[in-house]
């Protein structure tokens, strides 16, 4: 378990944002989301940057830990090749595209509150005098070639700094681990379906929460009380090719079921309760939220996440291109109008990526007259 992973389970108090402002981050020049709620669903066309919002809140909740960015850079196969003279070529992860590509090279990225709040940013150094003396000496003796560049992390006043290095962050200064102060709990779940290896995982933390049950709940969505208890991972690991995995006891069926054997919708549903379960206090970002889930159960599946995230501090974002999960939202917020909940959806306009957003009330009108908000 790594240190993020060490301070991200400890808990931190964490209150939800109430507002986004986005800047010079991967493709977004600029963008002002007004108002996030306890669950907020971002709608738009393909390619528009309903992801990159997302991992731009994971840069946030993680406060520009090295691991958070790399997991960006990792996911959109985004490298670079450098040769050390040595030893030959080698790949590692480009940076440079996390900064929205701008003719001006000192465009900074900022990720946080819209209103009052600390900001997380992230730019390059040009006066040195702003930086520790052990790294203004590794720069100017030229240890790190004849133009190193140094890179500033910041949240709030606090900051850590790091050499560039062939395009690597390599070498990191600053006051401790903890300088950025303490990382937000937060989890993602992409649009595939979860690995055994991710279930699993999940599946541990919300044990020790005492949150399993939010999986059962969510296997009951699909398969009512034929699910007879709740499921329970078989395996001690031991075996790559098999690994552990989630079996599930049937009403009707002498064994136990493997879970994948009862559909992705199936599993798709465990793997988001599960999620939840590990986002206590923290945030969970869900990508194209509607994959795997028959247009019948979007409605539940809302309602499930909307009751979940209430009950245990979660603010939860996701993502979507589909009107029946917009409507199967639209449904489940209309009846927990207790919760606070609200679609965003992004777009152009005048040149401008910009963010309209709809309340419960407006929600319930998009549930009652078939209103198309994509």
């Amino acid at each position: 378990m790594t240190d993020l992973d060490k301070s991200q389970d400890a808990g931190t108090g964490f209150s939800r944002l109430e507002s986004l402002l986005i800047s010079g981050f991967r493709g977004i020049d600029q963008l002002t989301i007004p108002r996030l709620g306890r669950v907020t669903l971002i709608a738009g066309k393909n390619g528009v940057g309903k992801t990159t919002v997302l991992e731009a809140l994971s840069v946030y909740a993680a406060r520009g830990r090295l691991r958070a960015l790399r997991e960006i850079l990792t996911r959109r196969d985004e490298w670079t090749s450098f040769s050390d003279g040595y030893q030959g070529g080698d790949e590692v992860h480009a940076f440079d595209r996390l900064f929205y590509q701008s003719e001006d090279s000192r465009v900074e990225i900022a990720v946080g509150p819209a209103r009052d709040g600390p900001v997380f940013r992230m730019d390059e150094v040009e006066d040195f005098s702003v930086i520790p003396t052990e790294i203004e000496n590794d720069v100017t003796d030229g240890r790190y070639g004849e133009e190193p560049r140094v890179l500033r992390l910041a949240f709030g006043s606090m900051a850590r700094f790091y050499i560039r290095d062939d395009d690597q962050m390599r070498v990191c200064r600053g006051q401790g681990p903890d300088v950025l102060s303490n990382p937000v709990r937060c989890r993602w779940v992409g649009p595939q379906i979860m690995s055994n290896r991710q279930l699993a995982l999940f599946w541990d933390q919300a044990v020790r929460e005492d949150l399993e049950y939010l999986a059962l709940s969510a296997l009951r969505l699909v398969y009512g009380s034929e699910v007879e208890r709740a499921p329970v991972m078989v395996g001690d690991g031991t075996d790559r090719r098999v690994g552990r995995r989630a079996v599930v006891k049937l009403r009707h069926r002498t064994l136990p079921v493997p879970l994948r054997s009862l559909g992705d919708g199936a599993t798709r549903m465990f793997g988001v309760a599960l999620a939840l379960a590990n986002c206590r206090d923290g945030i969970l970002l869900v990508d194209e939220a509607e994959n795997g889930i028959h247009y019948s159960l979007q409605s539940k599946f809302w309602n499930m996440v909307l009751r979940a995230a209430e009950a245990h501090n979660i603010q939860v974002l996701a993502t979507t291109h589909s009107k029946d999960c917009i409507d199967g939202f639209a449904d489940a917020a209309s009846n927990n109008s207790d919760i606070d909940a609200n679609l965003v959806r992004i777009g152009w306009r005048d040149g401008e990526l910009r963010a309209v957003d709809y309340s419960i009330e407006d929600l319930e009108a998009v549930a009652e007259q078939n209103f198309e908000v994509r």
